[in-house]
């Protein structure tokens, strides 16, 4: 059962960050004015990140500074780092950077433990990432999601499976733990995709469609083949966001399903590689396309 929680100010700003809805968070953030000092950092906090999931960089640069609020100045480390993603040696110093601080454990807050483990996570370095996250308070929910995430992307799901219960136990109705419970379900597959879907579908009902909301059903819907229900999905999140990652990897995955012409498939692709060309799935995609040429080089040769 949920527990009992006092009514939290910054509900509409965390959910709209949770769920993806990143401008709905900036409004409400610039509207919300909140009583507590503390919880006025807090809200700024969700603020900038949301700022920085639309790739308004500009925006926290100019606003955060050496003199800012402790808790936001990690932010400037993150912009710098997501905004870095056609810029590999600059991208590479500030991974450094941060594998530097996690080894003498320089992490003063929250926010700079959620930074590092994110800027760990996009680097793929999954085991530093649970280290980092190690330092978190271990009821923070939002550290125990990407634990979680961690996890799955090492195929750990037994470990995920525990830290979705201690989330759980914890808010077992936070947005965050009704996620939670859908990659679980996802990853463990059969009928557990329907009620990935499920979840998806009652968190649109609740609080709209985004592009993270909307690619997650879209990616139950093809686990199910359902593949017109998650065409129409992706269809909508495009038009939500064109350029999102998630709907370009997911469009590329339905039009190899069913068999649409190459050159659909191709125009994804080329698409995702010029708007995200550091990305996990890019780089993995490249590094197929070279072992096929350089295999093929062989057996031309012999």
């Amino acid at each position: 059962m949920a527990q009992q929680h006092d009514v939290d100010e910054l509900f509409e700003v965390k959910n709209a960050y949770f769920t993806g809805n990143y401008q709905g968070c900036t409004n409400e953030s610039q509207k919300l004015q909140p009583s507590d000092p503390d919880l006025v950092i807090e809200k700024n906090v969700f603020m900038y990140r949301a700022y920085l999931a639309l790739k308004k960089f500009g925006v926290v640069r100019d606003e955060i500074g050496p003199k800012s609020n402790e808790l936001l100045k990690p932010l400037m480390t993150l912009s710098a780092f997501l905004s870095s993603e056609n810029n590999s040696s600059k991208r590479s110093d500030i991974v450094s950077q941060v594998e530097n601080q996690v080894q003498s454990g320089d992490a003063a807050n929250t926010t700079s433990i959620l930074v590092n483990a994110t800027i760990l996570y996009h680097d793929e370095n999954f085991e530093t990432v649970l280290k980092v996250l190690h330092a978190a308070p271990s009821d923070h929910l939002e550290s125990m999601a990407l634990r979680l995430q961690c996890l799955l992307r090492m195929d750990r799901v037994d470990l995920a499976k525990k830290e979705l219960k201690a989330m759980q136990e914890k808010d077992d109705d936070a947005t965050l733990t009704q996620l939670a419970q859908a990659w679980v379900n996802m990853h463990i597959g059969g009928d557990k995709i329907q009620d990935a879907y499920y979840i998806y579908q009652e968190l649109i009902d609740k609080y709209g469609s985004t592009p993270l909301l909307l690619n997650g059903q879209a990616a139950s819907y093809i686990g199910q083949e359902k593949f017109d229900e998650a065409e129409a999905a992706l269809q909508e999140a495009v038009e939500r966001d064109p350029n999102n990652v998630d709907t370009l990897i997911n469009l590329i995955v339905l039009s190899q399903q069913t068999g649409k012409p190459t050159e659909v498939c191709n125009r994804y692709m080329t698409q995702l590689k010029d708007d995200h060309p550091k990305h996990p799935f890019v780089k993995g995609f490249l590094q197929k396309e070279n072992d096929f040429d350089r295999m093929a080089q062989q057996y031309a040769t012999a």
